[in-house]
């Protein structure tokens, strides 16, 4: 295997992904007119990401409402999945991420819930397993009104990488 980045003191971020029994999947294909991810530099942001597995949504509405913090967790964590995919996919192998500069989560939720980083949690503890320290991250959490394909959540990240 080529070398790529450390990540949790274990090795390469694949092999931290073996390690934590996670299977990386496939990027999602955009729903609309975008790319999933651009490099700039040493940078690879990625649009944002829907809950989504083998082409569907985990659960759909708003947080608070019709899907628990829980579960907006776990999908707060698949969408950290879908954006290491993508990109992974962009620069060229999962190996080539060498840390995570940036999250940006938005939560579906009603006024009155105020549990959005709570939410967005769930990819940032997903990425720091992956990537460790490097995986120390600036995050912004939002909550909206409506998402896209009524997810309940989406999220952006902005990675490092090297060639």
């Amino acid at each position: 295997m080529a070398s790529g980045s450390e990540a949790a003191g274990t090795g390469t971020v694949s092999e931290q992904l073996d390690a934590l029994g996670i299977t990386l999947p496939v990027a999602p294909a955009p729903v609309a007119v975008y790319v999933p991810a651009r490099v700039v530099g040493d940078q690879c942001w990625t649009s944002g990401q829907l809950p989504s597995v083998d082409g569907r949504l985990v659960t759909t509405g708003a947080v608070g409402d019709a899907v628990s913090v829980e579960e907006a967790r776990a999908a707060a964590r698949q969408c950290a999945l879908n954006a290491l995919a993508a990109a992974a996919a962009a620069v060229g192998g999962v190996d080539r991420l060498t840390g995570v500069l940036k999250v940006v989560g938005f939560v579906q939720s009603p006024p009155d819930f105020h549990a959005q980083p709570s939410v967005i949690n769930g990819a940032s503890e997903l990425l720091q397993s992956v990537f460790g320290e490097a995986g120390r991250h600036a995050r912004s959490a939002v909550g909206v009104s409506a998402l896209p394909l009524d997810a309940p959540v989406e999220v952006e990240v902005i990675f490092s990488w090297r060639a």
